[in-house]
């Protein structure tokens, strides 16, 4: 205590004994109570101050304060019996643990009936009132506090208030009614006291007032106490409530949701609590109470413990365990209703009896309450909460059964949208994985890998990448984005990769290809609108045509992001100077398409906006890191096709990171990685066939030559019909110049016959008696698959006959 303050140390006999029982503080009251100055007792057993040594000097268990008479001996050697009030401070900021021993020594007489202390009528308040005299001593005590303080007034009369309360939370108090005594101002105090015995907070307003006599001079304070515990924990419960509904559901993610219950309930509501779900139904029904079976199954989600590394756990995160009837889960869940259990021992013996481990658990823990909580919402039931108490001794109140059913059905809500959103997002995922490539083909122009990541908050989209092999070698890479999120954009983007690979097909060039999905797009805005009103349907798409052959690579783009390559020969990453053309769906815009040369050993990427779009930074510092992050050329150990697409799937996986957020991109990414290859000239031989049928016998034979070069003996026969129809038809009705072209690699051989008319022909079915009309039809049945393209100075027939079994 403060020196100033006005009391009399020697009015008090205080002394402080430690844990261990040795006295370390001994004041002047002491002294005179029992004649041993501070020098002679203070560092020695308290227990030597006993008439009786033998005497236990304290009972067990141990109490937080006890007041009794003890037989003390005094210096001189006679005994004095002694009342004493004894509190125990447990270790905290202030020290180690010790007690706080003191009793009156002034035999203070009651106060005259004109004294303005004994005017209070103390008597008949219904508060617990006390009166203080202007040194802080008790002077009256109403029989309301006495019941409060739980000791008699007469023997407490001339104690301090910290020396009566004990607690640290009164020697505040003592110095709130110091100043309220010295300024004469009324005070209200609300006090927050220590758990008790019982382990419960009390919650106490003390309302401090000056008493003054008639003259206005202030001769104490009289102190009133009024008890508000049951409004503190109610306003205990509304902040939980209201802390729950902040903190629990801030995602849409199922565990994460569950998690935040269980940390909202511990440690304010429990000691331990977990949460366990019923797995979705596999017909994609909502579980109800009557649809369950027993046992039950249930699936640990989340929990939480006020202990370090949960040692509580019987079930970890993710796995399942099965509940009996007599379970208190499996009652809770096909009931809808909670269960306590105030003492799991006597109250669930069937349950814990089926399970040992469970029951050993219960009694190493002391897990003395427990209520099962049902999660439901819509009509639906999600789960079970299940909350313990071990640590705090008291058990669980119908109060607090009913927070915890509020909190656990706010929660409910949260954890069936996520359950919603997952399922959606899932569903979504799936048709957007189905439209998708689901790998891409093994061709001779390109070594190709590619990543798809869906947005991290707004769930799949519309974008898309394919790889498309084409006639003569060479090969279609198409990178598109639709606009907008969810099934529909999956929808869309589904239709457009299949338009395009019809448009491919019939080996459109990329910029009319482009304008011919433009109508598309333009259409089904149309149909997206209302009452002939154009709709939100836009896209964006990056077209490009490799040939292996010439190892050029004719590209267009409709307002998608440029494709970056990086040389072969280990130069930097650069951007393709692309017309950037306007997005699909505007319609009768029209697209650019250029043609570069693409040395073999080139990587070509092509990706989404969302690779590169970031608030974080600039289009132009995205498109930086993206360069830094392709693949160098190849070098001697990466010369197998196993080895190249292992680099660049490295390389994929390179750029992610690269250029996306930890917690994932804000929209969805498309990414297609290629190294181009080259066909060496010996595979290509081209012959320019005069207008002469006559001479078809001789390129049939300068054909078999080349095959015996080539060393494809057994693919001559076939490839001799086939170039004897495809020459004599563009003879017989195609338009000069004709060029025959001969292409191979290790698995297929190209036929490819040239003329300068654009009309294409038609396979038809020859009649009986007619004498032609069967030479593309017997093409179609030697081959593997034939068709026509149309180029700038006519078409070309070409002809795939497989070299190798499976292609």
């Amino acid at each position: 205590m403060s020196p100033e303050y006005p009391h009399d140390d020697a009015a008090t006999a205080r002394a402080v004994v430690d844990d261990a029982g040795t006295l370390r503080e001994w004041n002047e009251g002491a002294r005179r109570l029992l004649g041993h100055t501070a020098e002679e007792v203070v560092g020695r057993p308290a227990a030597a101050l006993l008439a009786d040594p033998a005497a236990p000097l304290l009972p067990a268990p141990l109490p937080r304060r006890l007041d009794g008479v003890l037989e003390l001996r005094h210096r001189d050697g006679h005994t004095v019996s002694v009342w004493v009030l004894a509190h125990h401070r447990p270790a905290g900021e202030d020290g180690p643990g010790h007690w706080l021993v003191v009793t009156p020594l002034e035999d203070t007489a009651p106060l005259p009936e004109d004294d303005p202390l004994a005017r209070t009528a103390l008597a008949q308040s219904p508060c617990a009132t006390a009166v203080y005299d202007e040194r802080l001593r008790l002077r009256r005590f109403n029989p309301a506090m006495s019941r409060t303080m739980g000791v008699p007034e007469d023997r407490v009369r001339g104690l301090r208030p910290s020396e009566i309360g004990g607690r640290r939370e009164s020697d505040q108090i003592e110095r709130d009614m110091f100043r309220v005594l010295t300024t004469g101002r009324a005070e209200d105090i609300r006090t927050l006291v220590s758990p008790d015995v019982a382990g419960r907070d009390s919650a106490w307003l003390f309302r401090v007032a000056p008493v003054t006599d008639d003259g206005g001079l202030v001769r104490g304070v009289c102190l009133t106490m009024h008890d508000f515990t049951e409004e503190h924990l109610a306003r205990k419960r509304l902040q939980l409530v209201n802390e729950a509904s902040v903190r629990i559901g801030t995602t849409l993610d199922v565990a994460r949701t569950a998690q935040e219950l269980a940390e909202v309930c511990v440690p304010t509501l429990a000691d331990f609590v977990s949460i366990d779900l019923l797995d979705p139904p596999e017909d994609g029904s909502d579980p109800s109470p009557v649809s369950l079976t027993l046992p039950v199954v249930l699936r640990r989600v989340a929990h939480r413990s006020v202990t370090p590394d949960v040692p509580e756990v019987v079930a970890t995160p993710g796995g399942t365990r099965r509940y009996p009837p007599s379970s208190p889960q499996a009652t809770c869940l096909t009931t809808g209703d909670t269960v306590l259990a105030g003492d799991p021992t006597a109250t669930l013996t069937e349950w814990l009896g089926e399970s040992r481990e469970r029951a050993e658990w219960v009694r190493a823990l002391g897990i003395h309450s427990s209520m099962s909580v049902p999660i439901q919402a819509r009509g639906s039931t999600l789960g079970v909460a299940v909350l313990s108490r071990f640590h705090r001794p008291e058990a669980f109140t119908p109060d607090d059964v009913l927070l915890a059913e509020e909190v656990t059905a706010r929660a409910a809500v949260c954890i069936d949208n996520a359950r919603r959103y997952s399922r959606e997002r899932e569903t979504a995922l799936a048709l957007q994985r189905s439209l998708l490539p689901q790998r891409l083909p093994r061709t001779a122009a390109v070594e190709a890998a590619s990543r798809y990541l869906p947005a991290a908050r707004a769930g799949v989209g519309g974008d898309w990448f394919d790889v498309i092999p084409l006639s003569g070698m060479r090969v279609a890479m198409v990178v598109g984005d639709v606009v907008g999120h969810g099934i529909r954009a999956s929808a869309t983007m589904g239709r457009l990769r299949t338009a395009v690979r019809t448009l491919a097909d019939i080996d459109l060039a990329p910029d009319e290809l482009l304008t011919h999905l433009d109508d598309l797009v333009l259409r089904l805005s149309l149909e997206s609108g209302q009452d002939g009103t154009t709709g939100e349907v836009g896209a964006t798409c990056l077209y490009a045509v490799y040939d292996p052959v010439s190892r050029r690579c004719t590209m267009a783009r409709a307002g998608h992001p440029p494709p970056v390559m990086v040389p072969p020969g280990g130069g930097p990453a650069r951007s393709i100077d692309l017309p950037a053309g306007p997005p699909l769906g505007l319609g009768g815009l029209p697209f650019e398409a250029v043609q570069v040369e693409l040395p073999e050993g080139t990587v070509l990427g092509l990706y989404t906006d969302g690779l590169v779009e970031s608030r974080e930074r600039d289009p132009e510092t995205s498109q930086r890191l993206l360069c830094e992050a392709l693949p160098p050329p190849p070098g001697p150990e990466a010369a197998s096709p196993d080895a190249v697409a292992d680099s660049l799937d490295a390389a994929c996986d390179r750029v992610l990171h690269a250029l996306l957020p930890a917690g994932g991109a804000a929209d969805d990414v498309a990414l297609l990685l290629a190294r181009t290859r080259g066909l060496p000239a010996a595979q290509v031989a081209t012959w320019d066939i005069p207008a002469d049928p006559s001479l078809v016998a001789a390129i049939r034979k300068q054909v078999v030559g080349q095959l015996e070069r080539w060393r494809l003996t057994e693919t001559a026969f076939t490839a001799e019909l086939v170039v004897s129809e495809l020459v004599t038809n563009a003879i017989r009705y195609g338009e000069r110049p004709i060029r025959l072209r001969l292409i191979h690699d290790a698995a297929i051989l190209i036929c490819e016959v040239s003329d300068a008319s654009p009309t294409a022909p038609h396979l038809r079915r020859a009649k009986t008696y007619d004498e032609g009309g069967r030479g593309l039809l017997l093409v179609a049945q030697l081959t593997q698959r034939w068709g026509t393209r149309h180029t700038p100075d006519g078409k070309t027939i070409w002809a795939e006959m497989a070299l190798l079994e499976g292609w």
